[in-house]
Parts: structure tokens; sequence; C-alpha cells
């Protein structure tokens, strides 16, 4: 009896030591009458908008969890539902806890207010804390948003020890509850997998890109072209188009903003165009890898929101044009991402035939140029729950996407697969600290793989949201000891005596970068030409791309393991032609290449770099019949011109022999023409030998840039 006596007197006290809550009575606060009325007053008046806010969230959250059949588990899901009523109550709830802090549903009610406008802040966290300490169970769900407040600041074992205890009160309650049963389960999980992370974080260097390109205004979405040297993203500033206010949340509307580099320094930002950027949110979703080509997302209210697309057309950008009936629905799509060579585009959409709330799609472009029926990505990478911002390397198998299924750790977390064999390997997380607990999307990844851009809300930024840069490093090298007696050494002076290696880069991605202007040949004026993109081993056009007209920049990106032929061609023009050989499993290279177009004239001659004879012999190579194509095309449009091919060797081999083996490849070609329809009496052939070089003769490049064949114009 006496035992049980003193467990009572146990629980008493413990009861009373953690019900520390002061109310708003008269008796709690002798002598301040008139502070207490105004107080009190202050607290009806917060209370008259945090509650039919609350009802908000509330229904919004019963009606998502009805629609989908999955609890929300980002607070995005939640930040819009109430938010103007909850930033209207939240002056006058903080008026009221200033004169009494020690009210646990007033510190609970502003830990809630924060959560919705800004769930990581440590204001949030504070509020939870203090109406925790002061009564637990002044609010059921209490220890449901203090552990999702720990969780958002990285608080793991705080987080999973209140999570456990909410779960257990779910546990005991007799409703059917077991989607809230699931969320806090997957929560306690992603606090596990945090910890992991967390404990073992990847190298990796993050940069602010600094005051060129961030403001005190939200920065976020980026998008980059494959070499980096130009970001385009969206922005909320003061100075957005049509100065409005979103009364969701008091923000400025957003415009898309640019940056592009200059001798390795990102300069100002501003706003992209008035073409693209309206009155309303036009915000970025998406870039292709040559920066020609922008997709933008608009919410008109008719839907749940539509892609849009914008073609860089000269100095400027084209109005975006509403993208068709197999991209946009009457539900959400937002984020874009288009594959190097054009043919097949990725984005997210929450259409009912998903496999889960939010799901990646693609649709492949059809003979006519316009997007196709679009697929579901699958189940390798979609889950039951949201995925979002998808992005595709240059590299044609490498996606990058935000999940907040598989092995999250809180939020949305960024997740790579790899597309090979037919199948999409499985999706690995990105690990700490590039993911955390809250909300991590709209990561790009340069062409080289070695660098990627993000925005994040870090401490000691510009504004709310900046871009950042995060450096890849890869794993550290284990310090190597030599010796026995270095080991010995080592207890005297460990410094001196560990040598460690070379931090070991980060794996570069399997693409090569072509970029360069396409001028006149003789009046250096920038051309707008065409350039098409052959696989020479199929004989196929595997993608056509234009020079920009105002500036002749081009960049094409080309995936490793494929012998390609690139043609840059415009009327009145001779065409140019490259050869770029990448082996299966080539690293990330990039080539700048100016090229300089010549007019049709008498005197004027080109280099076929992709035409190609059987070694130490004349027969031409079944790879070569694009070039030769289009070299019969020109013939064809230009039916007065009479030409010279000339064929050269580099100098291995005797003289002799080299002019009689350059002759023959010259005749080849005249035969091949003849045969296809070009009168004799417009080719001659002619051999050279090793007598022209154009590139030294001791090195395997400039032995390879020697054997050529070329054509001159002898009339026109």
């Amino acid at each position: 009896m006496k035992k049980n006596l003193f467990l009572i007197a146990l629980l008493t006290i413990t009861f009373f030591s953690t019900a520390q809550s002061v109310e708003f009575e008269k008796d709690n606060f002798p002598g301040k009458k008139d502070e207490l009325r105004e107080a009190k007053k202050k607290l009806d008046l917060g209370m008259d908008f945090y509650m039919p806010a609350r009802r908000e969230f509330d229904d919004f959250k019963k009606a998502y969890v009805s629609e989908t059949k999955l609890l929300p588990v980002s607070h995005y899901d939640y930040q819009k539902a109430g938010y103007p009523n909850f930033r209207l109550a939240l002056s006058p709830l903080s008026d009221a806890q200033r004169f009494n802090p020690k009210n646990a549903r007033l510190n609970y009610m502003l830990g809630f207010v924060w959560f919705v406008s800004d769930p990581s802040n440590p204001e949030t966290l504070k509020y939870f804390e203090t109406a925790y300490a002061l009564d637990p169970k002044v609010e059921t769900d209490l220890p449901y948003f203090l552990a999702w407040a720990y969780h958002l600041n990285s608080k793991w074992d705080e987080a999973i020890k209140h999570y456990q205890i909410y779960l257990g009160f779910l546990q005991q309650k007799s409703k059917n509850n077991a989607l809230e049963i699931e969320d806090v389960n997957k929560k306690i999980g992603e606090c596990e997998r945090g910890k992991k992370f967390s404990a073992t974080p990847e190298r990796v260097f993050v940069d602010n890109l600094g005051s060129s390109v961030n403001t005190s205004y939200p920065e976020y979405g980026p998008s980059i072209t494959a070499d980096e040297e130009t970001v385009i993203f969206t922005a909320r500033r003061d100075n957005s188009t049509g100065l409005k206010r979103d009364e969701n949340d008091n923000g400025f509307y957003e415009d898309v903003y640019i940056s592009n580099k200059k001798n390795g320094k990102w300069q100002p930002s501003v706003q992209l165009s008035k073409n693209v950027n309206t009155e309303n949110h036009d915000a970025a979703a998406g870039l292709s890898p040559d920066g020609s080509k922008l997709y933008v997302y608009r919410h008109s209210g008719k839907d749940g929101g539509d892609l849009y697309e914008s073609t860089l057309f000269g100095a400027d950008w084209e109005p975006p044009v509403h993208m068709n009936k197999h991209i946009n629905t009457k539900y959400h799509e937002s984020s874009v991402s288009i594959s190097g060579d054009g043919h097949r585009i990725y984005f997210v959409s929450d259409k009912e035939s998903g496999l889960g709330d939010r799901d990646i799609y693609y649709s492949d472009m059809d003979v006519k140029g316009e997007w196709g029926p679009a697929k579901n990505i699958g189940p390798e990478l979609n889950t039951k729950y949201a995925e979002e911002a998808v992005f595709m390397h240059p590299d044609g198998v490498t996606l990058y996407f935000s999940s907040k299924g598989h092995n999250n750790m809180g939020g949305y977390d960024i997740f790579k697969s790899t597309f090979a064999n037919g199948k999409w390997s499985t999706p690995e997380n990105l690990g700490y600290p590039i993911n955390g607990p809250d909300d991590d999307v709209f990561f790009v990844v340069s062409g080289s793989g070695s660098r990627a851009y993000f925005a994040s809300a870090k401490q000691g930024g510009f504004g709310e949201k900046d871009l950042y840069k995060i450096t890849f490093l890869g794993p550290e090298k284990q310090p190597l000891l030599n010796s026995q007696d270095q080991l010995i050494a080592m207890r005297a002076n460990p410094v001196s005596n560990l040598k460690t290696e070379n931090a070991v880069e980060v794996k570069m991605a399997k693409v090569t970068i072509l970029k360069g202007i396409v001028t006149d040949a003789k009046t250096n004026q920038p051309l707008e030409a065409s350039i098409e993109l052959i696989d020479n081993d199929k004989n196929i056009v595997l993608a056509t791309f234009k020079s920009n007209s105002a500036t002749g920049k081009y960049l094409v990106t080309l995936p490793s393991g494929k012998n390609y032929g690139i043609a840059v061609k415009k009327d009145s023009y001779l065409f140019h032609s490259e050869n770029f050989n990448i082996p299966e499993g080539a690293d990330f290279q990039e080539y700048n290449k100016d090229v300089a177009l010549k007019k049709i004239e008498i005197g004027s001659t080109i280099v076929l770099r992709n035409i190609f004879f059987d070694f130490d012999k004349a027969t031409i190579r079944p790879e070569s019949a694009n070039e030769l194509e289009r070299l019969i095309k020109l013939l064809t449009d230009n039916p007065n011109i009479k030409i010279e091919l000339g064929s050269h060797t580099d100098s291995k081999g005797s003289d002799d022999y080299n002019m009689k083996l350059s002759d023959s490849r010259s005749k080849s070609v005249v035969d091949y023409l003849i045969n296809k329809g070009i009168s004799s009496a417009r080719l001659v052939a002619k051999g050279y030998g090793e007598t022209k070089p154009i590139d030294t003769n001791d090195t395997d490049a400039g032995r390879q840039n020697n054997r050529r064949t070329e054509f001159k114009i002898l009339e026109k």
C-alpha cells in the first residue's frame, strides 16, 4: 500500500512539474489588469485569424488524404492552406505571447504559424518546444509537429523520440487511422536514414553563385547549359513584371531571369524577356543543353498548371507556345528536361493515370516534329509518393530527379538512375549534404558531371533562397604509409610522416561537348546555319540544330560510344564537315570549334572529313554515304559548278606509293559521283600524296589531319 501511495505521489509531482502552462486569468497577473486586458484582445484577434486558417489547413489535409490515399510528407503540401490568415495571426499572437510567454496553447499556435510559413526556421522549433515543456498534451498532435520540427533541423534522435510518442497515441485510437500511422512510420524511417547519411557526408564543395546572381529575394529553379556558361532561373524580386504580390504568401510574382559567364565570372542577372515574363507567375521549368529552348511553367487558373516552350531566336526569346495535349492536361504539369538530341522530353504530372502522387513521364517526337503520346517512365523510378524536378543529363543515360519515396531522409530528396540494357537502375540517393530533411528539388548537372546547381535556403546566403554550385570531389584516398619506419616515426611526429594522396576527382560523365561560332569566312559576321549530327556507322541523321542568328553560337552534346559526323550547312555556302570518333567509355571532353563557312565561288576549298577509306586502300567505306550525299546535293543544287576532288596522305610510306594511293582515292570518289548521276565533265580527280600537308607529320593527330579528301570549285 505504501508503495502504491509512493507511485501516486511521484506521478502527481511529475504531472505538476510538467503542467506549467499559465492561462490568461487575472489571478495569474496581479496588478496587471490593463496589460492583461490588452493581451487578451491581441489573443482574441489572433485567434480570429488562426482558427479559420487552421480549419482550412485541416480540411486541405483531409481532402488530400481522401484524394490520393496518402498523407502529405512535405510542408510544401501544406504551405498554401490557410497561409494568408496565418500570416495575419502572427503579429497579434506574438504580442500576446510577449505578455504571457508561458501559455502552452499560444506557443503551440505560434509554432504552427511558423511551421506553415517557414518550418525549418528556429522559431518554429522554439515555440513547439516551449509548448511541449509547458503542457505536452495541450494539443494531441503537438508531439507530431514537434517531431517534424526536430526532423527539419536534423535533430534525428529527438525527432524519432517524439514521432514514436505520437505513434503510440495513434495506435491507441479506436478509429481507422492506418494512413496516419503509415506517415509517422515513414518519417521515422527518414530520420533513421538521415542519421546514417549525415554520419558519412559526401565530399563536396558548396559555393554560393554570388551577388551577381542572388539577391535578398528568393532565387530558385536553376537550369544551365551543358557548358555552364548560362544559368536561367526563377526569382521573386521587387522588379517583377507587373510588380504584383501573390495574396497566398505576399511574395512578388515569379519572373524568369538569366545570367551569363564572362571570363569565368557570372554577370549581373537580368529579367529574361518581355516575351517570356508576364504580369502573372512565370517560372523556368527546364532548358535544352544548348540553351536554345526554354520551358516555362504557367498557371492560368483553368487547370493545375501547364508547360510552354520558348525558342531563342537571335538575341531575343520568342513568346512561349503552349505545349500539345500529350504533354499538358487538366492536371498539374511542372518540370521538363529534353534529351541531348531533342527527340525525347521528360516531364512531371499528377494526372490520374499515374502510379502515385506525381509521376515522371516521357514523350518522343514523331516524324512531323510533334510530341507523341506520353508514357509513364515506370515503377523503377515512380513511387506511390511524389516525384518532381526531372533532369536528363546530356550523356543521354543518367537521370536525376527528386522523390519523396525511395530511401529519402525527408521531403523530396535528389536521386540518380542510369538507363542500361533496357532498364533503369535502382535510384541512388545523392547523400548528405546534397540532400537534407527538407525538400531538395531542381538539381541540374553540368555536362562534365563534376558540378551541379541547385537552390537552397542556407544560412549566410543573400536571401530566402539562393542558387548554389556543388563541386563533387569523390571519395578521399586513404593515407599511405611507406614502411615500418614511418609507423614508428608517426608516434613522435604524426603529421610530417603521414603521406596523404590527392583527393580523387569524381568520375566524369561519358559525353563530349562541341561548341563554337559559325561565321562567314570573309566578313566574319555570325551566321545562322543548320547543323546535322550523324551516326556515321548507321548512316543516319541523329539530330538537327541551328546556330544562333545573332551570335553564330552553337553547342552540341555527343554521348560516348559513336563515330559522329557533323555537317554545318547554309544556302549559298559550301558545307563544312567534322568527324568525332568517341569510343565507348570515353570521359568528358570539351571542344571549341569555330566554323567559317565559305561562299560558293571559284577557288573555295573544303575538307570532306567524313569520307573514309579502307586501310591502305582506295575502297570507300559505307559510313561515307552521308558526306557523299551532301556533296551530291551541293552539285545538284548548283548545276554550273565544276570541282576538283583532291586526295592527300601523310608522310608515312614512299613518295611514289603515297601519290598513287591518293590518286586512286580521288578517282574512287569521282567514280562514286558519276554513278550517282553527276556528269564526269564537272569532276576532276587529283592525287597530291604527301606534298601538301596542313599539319605536322610527327604526331598521330597531325598525320590524321593530313590524310584528307578535299574539293575545290574550279568553275561556277
